[in-house]
């Protein structure tokens, strides 16, 4: 690092330490760029510290908890378990949550910092396109510059507009942050969202023991899903005792009398009804917000989107040489394998020019909800596909996965797998598996869709019996 007249001079300086800016980073770095990473709060971003890492590490006990319930289905006998009777302690789930965490979170700090990079933490803002004023968490302030600047700051939980909400304690109020440090498992836990964060907590929630009522606005859960996942989805989350209002409004929200169910959340049906539900904690599952307000980036020429996400090109690429964008601050798919596909394109543009150029164009995008049974899916839903190609024979096939053996053999046969195909070449164009493993199940098909495998190939494949894997084989007899 030099420093002239006080501002210190990078060659790359990353702003976000992400699960695409901290690898970004330290290869910068090995590659011999003078690097400052530059984070407000841990390294890691939003993935290790509040997203995936923690909430599957919960997830876990939750599904320990609905195991030991269903004991006796297998002929294990718990005493008390058969009558519901299981304990959660939440102080433990939550420490074994942040045991892991801490865990990732240190690895990744130690190969950052032994990259050689400059660990700056802090607040970034613009001031030029090449300079930034740098708040650091000790009060002090700083100038940096570089001539190549990468912005990956994330998105945070939105907060709805919701009458009443400035009035309920900030300790009922919770988000997919705060929820995850409860001491205390709440009793009555109202959802505002039927996304994949809502139901991923509010099975968490009613397994772990809390009764769970979801206020989704959208005629269906799990609004991107094709109608017939979403449906499959909605009985699985029924069945496990959850309460879902579908097409529902929330209108405004209250403190009631003073005790354990202490929140009163008026809703409104589509016919105009309107009815009050009680709770002990508010959940907010409504969206989440690009951390861009805080970057000043107008000061550097930096574009947004309306929806105040970073505007970039294909190569990530913004409008004002020499900064870029990559992760979920650039908007959608916000997951943290896009990520680091982001980081993977921008290593191979900057350090090796002289090869052709990645871009995100024609991305085969995976993601994974981890309810129980999950939800894997990749490439085009049914819907997408007829959209896209209107002349083309699109063709699906469903099945139930009370079909598959290995299903019925560990007694966990809900939900379905289902592929969209083009009918004349055989081509893989999306696939769903709502079920037992289902985003491993999904992987298979991935791989297969990368190597432009027909969908043929996997049906007369020989796959070892008794996996989840051979249903690859049946799959296609369910095709229309």
């Amino acid at each position: 690092m030099a420093s002239v007249s006080g501002i210190a001079k990078y060659d790359c300086i990353i702003i976000g330490s992400g699960q695409g800016g901290t690898p970004l980073a330290s290869a910068f770095a090995k590659a011999g760029r003078r690097t400052a990473l530059i984070e407000r709060a841990h390294i890691g971003g939003c993935c290790v510290n509040e997203g995936c890492t923690p909430t599957k590490t919960m997830i876990a006990s939750g599904k320990v908890a609905y195991h030991t319930r269903r004991g006796a289905d297998y002929g294990i006998h718990t005493r008390g378990a058969e009558d519901g009777l299981v304990e959660t302690d939440m102080k433990k789930v939550r420490q074994r949550k942040r045991e892991i965490v801490d865990s990732f979170r240190s690895g990744g700090e130690t190969r950052t910092q032994s990259a050689g990079v400059d660990v700056l933490m802090g607040e970034a803002r613009f001031t030029d396109a090449k300079e930034l004023s740098l708040k650091m968490n000790d009060d002090s302030v700083r100038t940096v510059t570089a001539d190549h600047i990468f912005i990956n700051t994330g998105e945070r939980p939105s907060i709805p507009q919701l009458p009443g909400l400035e009035k309920i304690p900030t300790k009922y109020q919770l988000n997919s942050t705060t929820i995850q440090e409860l001491d205390q498992l709440p009793r009555s836990l109202l959802i505002l969202g039927g996304g994949y964060i809502g139901l991923e907590f509010g099975q968490l929630f009613r397994r772990l023991g809390s009764k769970v009522t979801i206020v989704q606005r959208s005629s269906q859960l799990l609004p991107r899903e094709d109608p017939d996942i979403a449906a499959s989805m909605l009985d699985i989350l029924r069945e496990d005792g959850v309460k879902v209002h579908l097409s529902t409004t929330a209108v405004s929200v209250e403190s009631g009398p003073s005790g354990i169910n202490g929140l009163r959340l008026v809703i409104r049906s589509p016919e105009g009804t309107e009815e009050t539900i009680i709770g002990s904690h508010i959940l907010y599952a409504t969206g989440r917000t690009p951390n861009t307000d805080m970057l000043n980036l107008q000061a550097a020429g930096v574009s947004m989107k309306p929806s105040f996400h970073i505007e970039v090109n294909e190569r990530l690429e913004t409008a004002v040489p020499g900064i870029w964008a990559l992760g979920d601050v650039k908007g959608p798919p916000a997951f943290t394998h896009i990520s680091y596909d982001d980081f993977r394109i921008i290593q191979r543009n900057v350090l090796e020019p002289n090869l052709p150029p990645l871009t995100t164009r024609d991305r085969i995008v995976p993601y994974v909800c981890y309810t129980d049974p999950q939800m894997g899916h990749v490439g085009l839903h049914e819907y997408e596909a007829r959209k896209r190609f209107p002349d083309r024979k699109i063709q699906t096939a469903k099945m139930p996965m009370a079909y598959v053996a290995r299903a019925l053999e560990t007694d966990e046969s809900r939900g379905l797998m289902k592929a969209v195909v083009d009918g004349e070449t055989g081509e893989i164009l999306g696939f769903t598996c709502l079920g037992l493993e289902g985003g491993e199940l999904m992987s298979v098909v991935q791989m297969a869709m990368i190597g432009k495998v027909p969908w043929q190939r996997l049906r007369d494949a020989i796959w070892a019996h008794p996996t989840l894997t051979e249903s690859l084989n049946n799959l296609w007899g369910f095709l229309e």
